[in-house]
This record gives C-alpha cells, structure tokens and sequence, in this order.
C-alpha cells in the first residue's frame, strides 16, 4: 500500500512521501493566485474556489490571506459561506462545511494529527480525521478545531474556544476544552444581543 493510500484511508503515514508531495505542491503554490488577487476582483477568487474546492456552493467567499494545506482541495463547502481574514484549513483529510455557515477571523480546523508515541513523530508521520460543520453555524474569532470534530447544525462556537469534541445542534458552546453553554431557544429570538430585542418588523 502505498503512502498517500495510507493517507486516503485515515492510516498513519508520511506526509513528505515523494507521491504525495508530487500531488500537494501544485495545490499549495496555486493558493498564492487566491490570496495575490485584487478584493475587487471577485471572480478570480470565485474561480479558484469553483476549481479547487472539492464542493462549492453558490454565494461563498473567504478573505484573503486563506491558508490551507492543499489549498482546499479535500474541502467541501455549501451555498452561503462566508470566512473572515485569515482562515486556515489544515486540509490534508476532508472538511465539510454545511450551507449558511459563518467563520470569524483567525479561525483554525485542523484535519491532520501526529501520534503521542514519540518514535513515531521522530519520523514527522500523521495520520488524518475528517472535520464536519452542520448548517447554520457561526464559529467564533480565533477558534481552532481539531481532528474528528463534528458541529451540529445551528449551533454557535464562542470566540477563542478549542473544540475537541463533538457540539450537539442548536446549542451555543465555548471554551477551552469547549463544552456546551446552553440550548438556543426563545430567549434567542426575543433578544439579538443581552437585553436588546429583535424587532422582527422591521427586518
């Protein structure tokens, strides 16, 4: 077996293998084009993430600078999508990211891991986990995501949390490890922000 079927398959494996890096450095390079182009030129990035992305859906846009380990090659992303500056997306596994999901700045999802065994990680092996983002999710400023994680539909990550485990849908989460807060209900559609109300009228 190969090492980048190792890859395919959530198995540990080299990620400096000659095949793989044969296969990775085109990705990383052409992600200069995304982050090099005007913000007026929209369709040169529209193109990018058209051409790149495993999954584009209509109406999606990341601010440059955007890092991603393969460029966004194992990303897959609904309609509705918007990044704030400096996104990374350690992609070397799979991200799923469901429609109408908002990502603030300095946001972290993070695909690949490194074993605790310290023989192994001498030889700088990894293996990678999938990241899957439900509908409907607003991820905090500053928020990594590691490996395995999956975030329910409609649920809110709190600035600056570290999401190590699964968040349940329609909850809000944060922290550091971070854990569910509460569940978003009719409090949330009364008040849009601590006691000022949602003056649903007017909207």
């Amino acid at each position: 077996m190969t090492e980048y079927e190792k890859m395919l398959k959530g198995m540990i494996y080299d990620p400096n293998d000659e095949e793989i890096m044969k296969l990775q450095t085109p990705f990383i390079s052409r992600l200069s084009e995304y982050n090099s182009a005007p913000r007026s030129d929209g369709e040169a990035h529209q193109r990018y993430l058209r051409e790149v992305f495993c999954e584009c859906g209509s109406n999606c846009w990341i601010e440059p600078p955007f890092y991603a380990n393969w460029g966004g090659a194992h990303v897959h992303v609904g309609d509705n999508f918007y990044a704030n500056f400096n996104l990374t997306l350690v992609d070397d596994g799979h991200i799923y990211i469901g429609d109408n999901v908002l990502i603030g700045p300095n946001v972290t999802i993070a695909t690949a891991n490194h074993p605790i065994d310290p023989s192994l990680r001498r030889r700088a092996l990894q293996y990678n986990r999938d990241v899957r983002i439900g509908n409907n999710v607003w991820i905090g400023a500053g928020t990594v995501i590691v490996p395995g994680v999956t975030i329910g539909d409609d649920a809110v990550i709190g600035a600056l949390s570290v999401v190590t485990r699964d968040i349940p849908p329609k909850t809000v989460a944060v922290g550091n490890p971070c854990r569910v807060l509460r569940e978003i209900g009719e409090h949330d559609r009364k008040y849009y922000y601590k006691d000022d109300e949602t003056d649903w009228g007017e909207i």
